[in-house]
This record gives C-alpha cells, structure tokens and sequence, in this order.
C-alpha cells in the first residue's frame, strides 16, 4: 500500500473540548488536511520541540529519546496506518544498530511527539485521507488552512461522540468501545461510553 508523507502543519486550541488540542497535518506536496484531537500534555510536547525550546528537567518523550540512543536505538519512521471509531492508530518504526526494522504501536500523538524529536517522517495511507483529510483551498481571504481543519476536527469528534451513534451500538461493541477509549486515554468519550451503558442494565 503506497504511503503519503505528511507535515505537521500547526496546532489549534478546540474550541469544543476543553484542555485538548487539534494537531493538523498536511499532505506533503497536496491540499489535504488531516486533524487530529489530542491531548494537552502531547501538544506541549510537540510544541517545545517545534519550537527549539529547552525544558528545565527532561518530558517523558525526551526521556525515551535519549534512552533510545543510549541503545543505538532510532525511529526510522511513523505511520498513521489505521483509524477507527474516530481514533487513529499509528505504529514507530524503529531500528537498532544492526538489527531488522521494529514495529511498537504508540498513540499518534506520542508517534509525532517523538517523530519531531528524532526527526524522522510522518507517512499514513489514503484511505486515511479520503476518510478523515479536509481539502484546503488557496483561495485569498479565507480563514487558514490550520484553523479550518481544526474547527472541522473538533466538529467531528463532536458528532462521534453524540448518543445516537452510541444508541445503536449492541452492549458488546459498547464494551469494546469503552475498552478502547480508556486505552487511548479518550477519557469523555469513555464516559459517554459509560453512561450509554448504564442505561442498558
């Protein structure tokens, strides 16, 4: 399957899910937008390392860039390579000195939180984009490419998480739903997971 390369193209402020954040990324060389939500921890951290500051004491993501080379360990790449219910799925693809290609699932935000540290490219594929991308226009006068595609991702974590769709889930997709929210620390989806469920007993 052919990969597309992306850019990280900005972070926004939501304006609908308090203490979260869009992270837009853009289609290398094309118009698209993907945005996704995360949390404020990992906005922080994408943002020190953009932003060449220098944290007094080490982040977490730093930490495991440096235990890293302590092992002549790299990360040679990060794909987006899933999403479901909402939530995307990304995977490291790492090397140590010598050795065959790894692959270690992480949350997409900690994949390019740890992407801008080792400096490595961001690849997802087009199903993806066709899915879950926005298409930008050049157009003079519009709002920009990163507010529009952040307002459009915070809109649709919105109506993913409304309680219709969860209405029409069967008590064992629930489960598996409030599983995977905890997992990916989706904490108010998992909530409306939650109370979905109790309305069920």
């Amino acid at each position: 399957m052919k990969k597309i390369k992306l850019e990280i193209s900005g972070l926004s402020y939501s304006q609908t899910q308090s203490g979260a954040y869009a992270l837009v990324l853009g289609e290398s060389g094309g118009k698209r937008r993907l945005p996704i939500i995360i949390g404020g921890f990992e906005a922080q951290a994408i943002a020190i390392e953009l932003e060449k500051m220098a944290p007094t004491r080490p982040l977490t993501h730093d930490l495991f860039k440096t235990f890293a080379e302590s092992f002549s360990i790299k990360i040679n790449e990060v794909i987006i390579y899933n999403l479901v219910e909402g939530i995307f799925y990304a995977k490291l693809i790492c090397q140590q000195e010598g050795a065959n290609d790894i692959e270690v699932d992480a949350r997409t935000s900690d994949a390019i939180a740890l992407a801008v540290r080792f400096k490595c490219p961001v690849y997802t594929y087009e199903f993806i984009l066709s899915s879950a991308g926005i298409l930008i226009d050049d157009e003079p006068g519009t709002e920009s490419d990163t507010s529009l595609a952040a307002n459009a991702a915070t809109t649709a974590v919105v109506s993913a998480e409304g309680g219709d769709e969860l209405s029409r889930k069967s008590k064992e997709e629930l489960k598996d739903l409030l599983r995977t929210a905890i997992e990916d620390e989706a904490y108010e989806r998992a909530g409306k997971i939650r109370d979905e469920l109790e309305k069920r007993k």
